[in-house]
């Protein structure tokens, strides 16, 4: 039978235990679907971690119950679900759970459990080219195809052979597909892509894919011949 100082050490020990266990932390306690995000704990030497998601919490008992969430709706990147900090990838929008679970040789000390709430995806614009070199005279089109919910408004930028940028806002689409003509007047490069599109839901600043067309000068007119066939004159 143990005497009361020993139980009282015992008692003392395991609090020092729970109370060393560093809270789990999310950079962030919302994403967009499609998004990356990373869990962590502040590490303490000794200790090792390990990570479930869940996607519902009804009846869970998350002492005990493994994670539930569907690979459709979240994963850790490469696999990796143990360590002081994991990468997620949010696939589906709703709300989910996160469970860290600390251990010292092989006993388990403490878990702690935080929510992560996914949104629809950010709105997203890839664009496309019908030609992509034209002579200086000749038109071409940019296909701009669009994600998210309508109504939409862009801003593209277009970058000029001397660098210089011009920024245009078309607003109001209703359309997922937009043709943007362009009609250039001087040759060179020049560069397209979107950089800020905002749909129904959200705006999103990440830059589209860049696009180029390669604009020539229209070619001189001159004689096929340098000489008259016949006459044998100069023309």
């Amino acid at each position: 039978m143990l005497k009361p100082k020993y139980i009282l050490r015992l008692m003392l020990a395991a609090v020092m235990l729970l109370l060393a266990v560093a809270p789990a932390m999310a950079q962030t306690n919302s994403v967009y679907a499609g998004q990356t995000s990373s869990l962590s704990v502040v590490e303490i030497p000794g200790d090792t971690y390990e990570w479930e998601l869940y996607n519902d919490a009804t009846g869970i008992n998350f002492a005990s119950d493994p994670g539930n969430c569907l690979s459709s709706q979240a994963v850790f990147e490469g696999g990796i679900s143990n360590g002081p900090v994991v990468q997620v990838k949010w696939l589906s929008p709703g709300t989910y759970f996160y469970k860290v679970t600390s251990q010292r040789a092989g006993c388990t000390m403490n878990l702690k459990v935080g929510t992560i709430l996914v949104d629809l995806p950010l709105p997203t614009a890839d664009l496309r080219l019908t030609q992509s070199s034209i002579c200086i005279g000749q038109s071409t089109n940019i296909e701009t195809h669009l994600t998210g919910t309508a109504p939409w408004s862009i801003t593209y930028r277009i970058t000029y052979p001397d660098a210089t940028i011009q920024d245009i806002t078309l607003n109001n689409l209703s359309d997922s597909t937009l043709l943007i003509p362009f009609t250039p007047v001087s040759s060179g490069t020049y560069l397209f892509e979107v950089i800020s599109i905002t749909d129904a839901v959200a705006t999103s600043i990440i830059p589209s894919n860049i696009v180029t067309v390669t604009v020539y000068a229209k070619p001189g007119s001159s004689h096929i011949y340098q000489y008259d066939p016949l006459t044998k004159k100069k023309k």
